[in-house]
Formats: structure tokens, C-alpha cells, sequence
């Protein structure tokens, strides 16, 4: 077309080659596709009308990215206020990953929710909940009773949420600090999964409290508290601030923060140390000191 042609003559480059029966970007093409997509939408927030925002009226597809703690917690909670509100509109929910970050600059997740340390400066981070970390095991496990301690914990074997299949984090850093270790035998990559398999095993998992309070009990399962002074952390909702005034993406995350609101209101004190470069999932990164 004629617009084409303009274009690969603007950029000096083909932008679309033919491969086989279908046409695709060159390297260059990928390059731009970004930035066209942030103008697009600035261009089309430009025609938008705050009085004229209608939830009932989107037709839009959002893709979030989240660990099935989050679907489980207050996943069901956030879809049916979405639902109500705005029919048309569709949700598509991936895992979450290191690169999160990444994904949010090129336009592949509208929003991300998870434990997050250092960002690049240019994203948009707001805390939704403050989490800690319990220990579970079956309700008759035969070597603890009342209470676990710090030589159960070493000596019986873990199962750890792991995503991508590498135990290890904050737990066993502050182990390492009293000179002990624990041994991580099942790695696996959903919470729910691992709730399960602590429920027909003799494994110790630490996880978080809202998850193990509110599928433990009709697993047979028993939260305790563990032998280590495990610090509060935050879980919190990122985004590309290409999105601060897309009238949808900020009535989006108004009605995350709502779910988060009608939780069972267990509340803990605001974490006082973040954790550096981390897995949005897990945690899994060196601890650095908040700064006043």
C-alpha cells in the first residue's frame, strides 16, 4: 500500500518481508512495534472522556501476569467485581517471571503482581497486601507436635515453591546465618500443588499465611509458626506508565485493590527490609535495608 511504502522509505527499511504464505516484521519492525503501540494508545486516550467512562461499555482484552497464590487468594473476588461491572471485558492471566519487567516495557502484560525489590525507575509500583511466611504440615505428622523447632526444621525434609525449579532464598539465607541448612526435596512450581503434596508427605513447607489458612484446613493440614524470624514482605501491582491515564487500566487495578480489601482481614506489620533483584513469586534474592 501507499502507506507502506511511505513508511519503509521514512525508516529506510522493508519492515515487512514475505515468508512463505504470510508477511512478517523485519528486525527492525520489532524494534519500532513498542513504541507504536504507546502511541496508539496515547493517541487514544487523547479522545477519551473521563466523564464518559463506562465499565459496561469496554471491549478490551488485559493480560496480567501472577502467581497462583494471587488467583486463589483473591483471584475469584477480583473477577467477580470484573464481571459485574464490565462484561466485555476479557482477562487472560500468565505466571509471572524475572522478566517481568521486561514484559511491562514491551507491552506483552498490562499489569504484574508479585513480591518485587529494585524495578527500573520508570515503572509504576503500588503495595496491595503485606504477607508473611508460615510453616504447614499434615495435622499428624509423626515428629512434630505442639510446636516446631529450629532441629525439626533443619532435619526434616522441605518441599518449596520454586517456579522455575531452583530452591533456595530468603529462608535459607537467614539459616546460613545461624550456620544451619535445611534440605529442599520436592521443588515444584504452584502453591496449591504444594499445599497438596505437604498433606500426603512428611515435608515442611513455608509458605504464605493467607494461602495455608485458607486451604490448609480442608487439606488436614496445620500451620505453625516457624523457628525463624521471618520479616513481613509486600506484594505489590507494577505497571508501564504508559497506562496512568488509560481510564480502563486505572479502573482495573481499583478493582484489584478492592479485592484485596474484602480479604479475611489477617493483617501484618509493614515489611521494614525489601528484597533487592527478586523473583516475583518467591522471594528468592539477597535482602537489603529500606533506606528512611
Amino acid at each position: 500500500s501507499h502507506a507502506l511504502a511511505r513508511l519503509r522509505e521514512r525508516f529506510a527499511d522493508p519492515l515487512l518481508v514475505r515468508a512463505g504464505r504470510r508477511m512478517v516484521l523485519t528486525p527492525r519492525a520489532e524494534e519500532l512495534r513498542p513504541r507504536v503501540r504507546d502511541a496508539v494508545a496515547i493517541a487514544a486516550r487523547v479522545f477519551e472522556s473521563p466523564e464518559g467512562f463506562e465499565p459496561r461499555r469496554l471491549e478490551r482484552t488485559f493480560t496480567l501476569s501472577m502467581t497462583d497464590y494471587v488467583l486463589v487468594v483473591f483471584g475469584a473476588a477480583f473477577d467477580e467485581a470484573v464481571r459485574a461491572e464490565a462484561p466485555r471485558l476479557d482477562l487472560r492471566f500468565i505466571a509471572n517471571a524475572l522478566d517481568d519487567a521486561e514484559r511491562l516495557r514491551a507491552g506483552e502484560t498490562d499489569l504484574a503482581v508479585g513480591i518485587y525489590g529494585a524495578l527500573p525507575p520508570e515503572l509504576r509500583t503500588r503495595p496491595i497486601i503485606t504477607e508473611r511466611l508460615v510453616c504447614v504440615v499434615r495435622g499428624d505428622h509423626p515428629k512434630i507436635k505442639r510446636r516446631l523447632t529450629l532441629r525439626q526444621y533443619t532435619e526434616l525434609e522441605h518441599i518449596q515453591i520454586a517456579p522455575r525449579g531452583r530452591p533456595g532464598g530468603y529462608v535459607d539465607e537467614l539459616l546460613a546465618e545461624r550456620g544451619a541448612r535445611r534440605r529442599v526435596a520436592r521443588a515444584v512450581p504452584f502453591f496449591q500443588v504444594a499445599l497438596e503434596m505437604t498433606a500426603r508427605s512428611d515435608y515442611v513447607l513455608t509458605v504464605s499465611e493467607r494461602i495455608a489458612r485458607l486451604l490448609g484446613p480442608r487439606l488436614g493440614l496445620r500451620v505453625l509458626e516457624p523457628p525463624l524470624p521471618l520479616e513481613p514482605f509486600a506484594l505489590s501491582m507494577v505497571w508501564h506508565p504508559r497506562f496512568d491515564g488509560d481510564l480502563a487500566h486505572r479502573w482495573l487495578r481499583e478493582q484489584l485493590l478492592e479485592a484485596t480489601r474484602a480479604l479475611d482481614g489477617l493483617a501484618h506489620p509493614a515489611p521494614r527490609r525489601q528484597l533487592s533483584v527478586a523473583d516475583p513469586t518467591t522471594g528468592r534474592a539477597r535482602r537489603r535495608s529500606r533506606k528512611p
